[in-house]
């Protein structure tokens, strides 16, 4: 749905987003422009692509962030559930010492596993499963005060510090959602000798290609987007929920202080996002988004020994 369109979808956009406190102003069924106006607010608050456009993405989020602790049963299923809940058991459970791996607002195995554990310890039946009385005692449990650090944060931190200080013997993916093979190929060339394996992954799906970055176990990823209509590069890593991913965010700090500075392009800076590829990854991932095609593609030598030696920079990194 975007600015033009009407009807019954656009009423349902217009009355979840004022649940949510984003009001539209336009009449109820009308996609005008305060109607798009209140979709960029959205997709800038989840850490989506800012377009103002009500596709795929931005609909499940929107959806997502409906969803309140206690609404429904939680469980682990296929296709996982997600929504601001999930993300909210995943914090509590964290600030109690349980581990779900990142907040990610996605019920999987270590959500699972963790909630279980927490079951276990509270003496109540361990079966996974959120229902009311594993609710209570979980509110009634979680500390009163924010937690300076979650026990996924520090988990990451010791995973990062426990890695090899060098590429070698790493498993490094590289991705792109279509027509960037001369990018990919040249980084891989450009990693030649650190003795990483690395993988090459296409595919237009983000998820697709977060689902076969996970596939191949790597220890870390990195993807490529050129938009011809940027003039600027910007490097996005996973953060949402007031989580963020460590490896991903300083792997963006490193690739920022680099890639621009090489292709001759505005510094865009990093940004904390939930795009698919970054948010359903099990490792650390960035990804790295530049304007003026042609230039890329001129510059793609210099673009791949820039990637590399961030990389090199990130293995020997010393997670204190």
């Amino acid at each position: 749905m975007h600015a033009g369109d009407s009807g019954i979808a656009v009423a349902d956009v217009q009355s979840r987003l004022a649940a949510l406190g984003i009001d539209s102003g336009d009449p109820p069924g009308v996609f005008g422009p305060s109607t798009e106006k209140a979709v960029r607010d959205l997709q800038n608050q989840r850490g989506l692509h800012v377009d103002g456009i009500c596709g795929h993405e931005t609909w499940s989020a929107l959806v997502e962030a409906g969803y309140k602790l206690g609404d429904r049963y939680l469980y682990r299923r296929t296709p996982m559930l997600r929504g601001d809940d999930v993300a909210e058991l995943q914090r509590r459970l964290s600030a109690l010492g349980f581990d779900t791996g990142r907040v990610d607002g996605i019920f999987g195995d270590l959500t699972m596993a963790a909630l279980a554990e927490f079951q276990q310890n509270a003496g109540l039946p361990s079966d996974g499963i959120l229902g009311q009385e594993t609710l209570v005692a979980l509110v009634r449990l979680t500390p009163r005060h924010e937690v300076s650090e979650l026990v996924s944060t520090v988990r990451d931190r010791e995973r990062l510090r426990n890695a090899p200080r060098s590429l070698a013997d790493r498993r490094l993916a590289l991705g792109e959602g279509g027509g960037l093979d001369v990018i990919t190929a040249a980084v891989q060339r450009g990693l030649g000798g650190t003795g990483a394996t690395v993988v090459r992954l296409h595919h237009p799906d983000s998820s697709r290609l977060a689902a076969a970055a996970n596939a191949t176990r790597a220890d870390v990823f990195v993807g490529f987007l050129v938009d011809p209509a940027r003039t600027s590069c910007t490097t996005a890593f996973y953060g949402g929920y007031r989580y963020e991913s460590t490896g991903g965010r300083r792997l963006a700090e490193l690739l920022q202080e680099r890639v621009p500075a090489t292709l001759g392009l505005a510094d865009g800076g990093t940004r904390r996002m939930t795009l698919p590829v970054l948010r359903e990854t099990r490792m650390p991932a960035v990804v790295v988004e530049m304007g003026a095609p042609a230039r890329v593609t001129e510059r793609v030598a210099l673009l791949a020994r820039a990637v590399a030696e961030a990389l090199r920079t990130w293995a020997v990194t010393t997670w204190d």
